[in-house]
């Protein structure tokens, strides 16, 4: 049998790589403040570790949009979502609101239907969705916070979409890993959050 020539070999495995990184459609992050770098450069963020993450362990990483804005709420991210699933086409998308919705006091209610929304339009548009949870301090009650903690679960079951129960799980309760206002992590407690999400988002790339 002939060898391949090493120069053909060469060029088959570039072609491969290319053909790869073409199809690798976008990781959108649609987020508030907890996903965009919050008091910190936007490089030691949690969502741009992600990005060195994947390319560090695919040979063909996705690009990761990040869209997260500081304050954002779930009907500001839903207002958003269809201009963003039309410019980035997105394989997967991470949904990490609903934090100031509870911080504001919203309707739950309010909170699930923004949320069931944007799993829907996502998935119309093709993209894979990954559920990120939150929970908000215990001066709003424990009736408020176990009625919002549960939006995330039943949307979760419902829909057949994975969850993250938390985001700040294992960062929250260190005062080390908070910033002074203690809601937001530190650049410190951002590798905590990575290595939360990633075993989920991995699975669905």
């Amino acid at each position: 049998m002939t060898a391949l020539p090493s120069v053909f070999i060469r060029s088959l495995f570039l072609f491969v790589c290319l053909v790869g990184a073409a199809l690798a459609r976008p990781v959108l992050v649609l987020g508030d403040s907890l996903s965009a770098a919050h008091n910190m450069p936007a490089e030691a963020g949690w969502v741009a570790l992600l990005q060195d993450r994947l390319r560090q362990e695919m040979a063909a990483a996705p690009e990761v949009i990040n869209a997260s804005i500081s304050g954002e709420t779930t009907a500001g991210g839903l207002s958003r979502l269809p201009a963003l699933l039309e410019t980035h086409r997105p394989g997967v998308v991470v949904i990490a609101l609903g934090g100031n919705d509870g911080l504001r006091g919203l309707p739950p209610a309010q909170v699930r239907a923004n949320l069931e929304r944007m799993i829907v339009l996502s998935r119309e548009a093709g993209a894979k969705v990954l559920l990120l949870g939150i929970d908000i301090p215990p001066n709003y009650g424990s009736a408020y916070r176990d009625r919002l903690r549960a939006v995330f679960d039943e949307l979760a079951a419902e829909h057949g979409v994975p969850l993250l129960p938390f985001l700040l799980d294992g960062v929250a309760l260190d005062p080390a890993l908070m910033q002074a206002d203690g809601i937001h992590p530190t650049a410190e407690a951002q590798p905590r959050l990575l290595e939360n999400v990633w075993p989920l988002l991995r699975a669905l790339l």
